[in-house]
């Protein structure tokens, strides 16, 4: 497969993986609303807080999903000549608005359970509440199984984030359910504030792992050992290939960038160094189809070669 093959079908994966990332965050935003909708009628006739804590994390993610398809649609547009790079990091960046408004939900959240806590109410309508949350429950399975499925193919740090979150309105949810049970058959009516307290926990992890995720790709954190590995194995098994340093990757998105020296015959051809040069690229892009890769050739023994792996 020659370099005009391996870059028809990478485009070709680019697009598919476009489909598949607007497709998920098309249906984030429909399973927000209906939760937000279904949950604040749940609130207004049941009055628990453990619901309040789950109707402000579904109306936190229905803000989210909405910046998320914003955020799909920007990162996904080409390069342009102003942004040569292409705009992949609309997706972290979405990520960390996103880690900002759960970390300001989950202290909306502890200020209502405490205040709860201190003056404790019965739940009522218990039975419309529970039917609400079971259909939250099901939501929230369904859209989480297809938005690992999307980051399996895809890699998206957005759907990643919106999943995590899902995640823990799922757990919110199953908490809603439990405190429900606890204060309607059994009369703890401090279980509600109590759970509300641990869905706030859950939504502060959340938020963490959100932002540690956003910030690795906005500071240009190196891609992990296993895949600079990769690369560097990629490289050397080209048999003009002599060494190779100054190894340097990124990720933006989709989009992941190699930077790279090789070492070649002193006595090459420029147009067989630049032949050499289409091969390597054209095998590192086979395997990591997002890539943009960089490459210069040095004159072995010209230079020093340092550890690629530090």
């Amino acid at each position: 497969m020659d370099q005009r093959e391996t870059v028809s079908v990478s485009d070709k994966a680019e697009k598919a993986h476009g489909i598949h990332m607007r497709r998920a965050a098309h249906a984030s935003l429909g399973v927000s609303l209906l939760l937000v909708t279904i949950k604040a009628y749940a609130y207004f006739a049941s009055d628990s807080v453990a619901m309040l804590a789950s109707l402000a994390d579904s109306a936190l993610d229905l803000f989210t999903a909405a910046l998320n398809l914003f955020a799909i649609h920007e990162a996904l547009s080409p390069a342009d000549a102003e942004h040569r790079f292409g705009h992949g990091k609309a997706e972290p960046l979405a990520g960390l608005a996103q880690g900002a408004f759960i970390c300001a939900s989950a202290i909306f959240l502890v200020i209502q359970a405490v205040q709860r806590l201190l003056t404790p109410q019965p739940i009522d309508h218990s039975l419309e509440a529970m039917i609400v949350m079971c259909v939250a429950i099901f939501a929230a399975v369904c859209l989480i199984l297809y938005q690992r499925g999307v980051v399996e193919r895809t890699g998206s740090v957005a759907i990643t984030a919106d999943a995590t979150h899902y995640f823990g309105d799922l757990v919110s949810n199953i908490g809603v359910v439990v405190a429900i049970l606890l204060v309607s058959r059994l009369g703890w009516l401090r279980a509600d504030p109590l759970i509300a307290l641990f869905v706030a926990l859950v939504l502060v992890v959340s938020a963490w792992h959100v932002f540690r995720q956003s910030l690795d790709q906005l500071m240009d954190r190196e891609l992990p050992d296993q895949d600079r590995a990769r690369i560097i194995a990629i490289v050397r098994s080209n048999e003009n290939v002599r060494a190779l340093h100054e190894l340097k990757t990124r990720q933006a998105g989709l989009a992941t960038f190699i930077q790279v020296h090789i070492e070649l015959d002193p006595a090459m051809t420029l147009a067989r160094a630049h032949l050499v040069s289409d091969a390597v690229e054209a095998d590192l892009c086979a395997a990591f189809p997002h890539a943009e890769v960089i490459i210069h050739q040095d004159p072995a023994g010209l230079e020093p070669v340092e550890d690629a792996i530090t």
